[in-house]
């Protein structure tokens, strides 16, 4: 299950999506630094699915730029 859907995000801001990112970097930065010391995790599949979530979120900052780009 999707930590957020594609319609969750393009209904958010461009303030709330930044800020989102960050939340979910910093998350990142947690668990792999968790990985990196030798302690398991509570759910593995955490990782994959936050690095999914932050690309869904600069995909669509992206189109947005582009739709911008080209009026």
């Amino acid at each position: 299950m999707p930590i957020m859907r594609m319609k969750e995000i393009r209904e958010m801001s461009t303030e709330e999506q930044k800020k989102r990112i960050m939340e979910l970097q910093t998350e990142l930065v947690r668990q792999r630094t968790m990985v990196k010391a030798g302690g398991a995790i509570e759910n593995p599949s955490r990782i994959r699915e936050l690095r999914k979530t932050i690309a869904r979120i600069l995909t669509v900052i992206n189109e947005e730029v582009e739709k911008e780009k080209t009026r």
